[in-house]
């Protein structure tokens, strides 16, 4: 039977283990703005009355966008 910690392990190799979606979003505000970010990865929640808390609600249902804006602070992330 396994362990129910099993699923706790940490990941190494997982550059966005224990990064929250608010700190990757508010990362990524603060280096673009929000009109860069919106011509970087076109959704409505960055172009019409961008805010941190929209952006976030579509994030968490959206998977598809959310692992464009997780690559785009990978890369961010790289060239620093």
């Amino acid at each position: 039977m396994g362990n129910q910690n099993d699923t706790n392990k940490t990941q190494p190799n997982n550059p966005l283990h224990g990064m929250k979606l608010l700190n990757i979003l508010e990362l990524l505000v603060d280096h673009y703005g929000w009109e860069k970010l919106a011509n970087k990865i076109p959704i409505n929640c960055f172009k019409n009355d961008p805010s941190i808390k929209s952006s976030l609600k579509f994030l968490r249902k959206t998977q598809w966008a959310r692992d464009k804006v997780e690559r785009l602070y990978l890369e961010l992330d790289r060239k620093n």
